[in-house]
């Protein structure tokens, strides 16, 4: 029998479940029992909330990684290449391992049906486990509680924000919410809170469970001025830590800044001026990602964001208010079927002088004439195109170098956007851009 490649086991993954999204943990848990799976590294580092989970996770590797240590990092989704996933010691994991993972899990399941996601986590802590790592951060996928990555036992507990999305499997309220999240606390181990006001149901497991917590506002927070940020925490023997004129950065200060906390309760070295360089050094594609491009003669300015909620919007339209150079802002939306159109839209209205809507290309999409509908009640400006592609290069040829060019709504829009910008801009020969 010919060996699977990467993208046969990935077709052979999407059918093998009956839904896409199964919570629960017991296949998963028998699976990784079958694989004699144990802990992935010394050191676990489990990340969930609404928002802001890829950067912190990014964040955190970037700070470990500076001490020396060997990191893992399992994130999703993926943007372009399902090997984004898994990160072994900062880089990708090759199609060769993924396969030899897959085929380990395909092995010890036996007639017990695995969804994408559970495969792809177990996958993971497979290559995690044999790659003798020092720590892994994990991305939870969904939730918390009932996700796969809450196999593992956590020694620290991070939740960066609480807000809606996912109603179906989480719930319509913050409470139900914050009930999910806090599923990946264990007994005794130390959590931490980037969410200013956590609801009760959050509280209450902390207390159940006697967890230290750490919560920002509180016990760690951050301050901003023109020129730098400054961060203040606490150590786990109640000393007061503080780091100031840290250079400001494109990704989210409030989850550098939950990063850095958690950093600070692992009994690794505090250097500043190191912590400051890994955390500078810290990039995402497709998160609060601002590039440069060459097109037909142009420079244009793009800004990347995967968010999809209306607390990813809020944070979009504030940090679009901030710009000093107020050129107009020009957008490329698409958005899933189950997210909040009017709560994501109505949070960017007051930013974005026009929109460019379309299709996503996956069943689950939104159909354009509803983006436009809803916009137009709203009184925008609206163009609908027949895809991603179409809507940037519309985008493109209106814009100005004054203009700034907004691709957002969902992994699936930026992925779009950016393989048309490899095949089309003008700039580094690597990425498709430059900047």
């Amino acid at each position: 029998m010919t060996a699977r490649s990467l993208a046969e086991w990935l077709a052979y993954l999407e059918q093998l479940h009956p839904s896409a999204i199964d919570m629960g943990l017991e296949r998963s848990r028998q699976v990784a029992e079958r694989l004699g799976l144990g802990r992935p590294a010394p050191r676990v580092i489990t990340v969930t909330g609404t928002n802001g989970k890829g950067s912190t996770c990014a964040f955190l590797a970037a700070l470990l990684q500076t001490q020396g240590l060997s990191v893992g990092v399992y994130s999703s989704p993926h943007l372009l290449r399902y090997n984004e996933r898994v990160q072994i010691r900062g880089e990708q994991a090759s199609d060769a391992a993924l396969c030899t993972a897959f085929e380990a899990v395909q092995a010890a399941r036996g007639d017990i049906s695995l969804t994408y996601f559970e495969m792809g986590t177990l996958a993971a802590f497979w290559l995690f486990e044999r790659a003798a790592l020092d720590a892994v951060v994990l991305e939870v996928g969904l939730g918390g509680r009932l996700d796969a990555v809450n196999l593992i036992d956590a020694d620290l507990a991070l939740v960066t924000s609480i807000g809606l999305d996912h109603a179906e499997w989480l719930g319509d309220s913050r409470e139900s919410v914050a009930t999910e999240k806090a599923g990946i606390f264990r007994a005794g181990k130390p959590a931490f809170c980037g969410d200013l006001d956590p609801p009760l149901p959050l509280l209450e497991q902390v207390a159940r469970l006697d967890c230290p917590f750490l919560l920002r506002g509180r016990d760690y927070d951050l301050a901003i001025d023109s020129q730098a940020w400054h961060w203040r925490g606490l150590s786990p023997a109640g000393a007061v830590l503080e780091l100031h004129g840290l250079p400001l950065l494109d990704l989210p200060l409030e989850n550098a800044a939950l990063a850095l906390q958690a950093y600070a309760w692992l009994d690794l070295p505090w250097q500043p001026a190191v912590l400051a360089e890994a955390l500078c050094g810290t990039r995402i594609a497709g998160r609060l990602d601002r590039r440069q491009v060459n097109w037909c003669g142009k420079s244009l300015t793009l800004l990347l964001d995967v968010g999809h909620n209306p607390h990813a919007a809020e944070y979009l339209a504030q940090r679009l208010a901030e710009r000093v150079e107020r050129g107009r802002c020009l957008a490329v939306f698409g958005l899933l079927a189950d997210k909040d159109l009017a709560g994501v839209v109505g949070a960017l209205c007051g930013e974005v002088q026009h929109w460019a809507v379309a299709p996503l290309p996956t069943p689950r999409t939104r159909p354009a004439v509803e983006l436009q509908t809803t916009l137009l009640n709203l009184g925008a400006s609206v163009t609908v195109y027949a895809d991603v592609a179409a809507a940037l290069q519309g985008q493109c040829e209106q814009a100005t170098p004054y203009d700034e060019i907004l691709v957002f709504g969902s992994f699936y829009c930026v992925a779009e956007a950016l393989d048309w910008l490899t095949r089309h801009a003008n700039g580094d020969a690597a990425d498709g851009f430059a900047g």
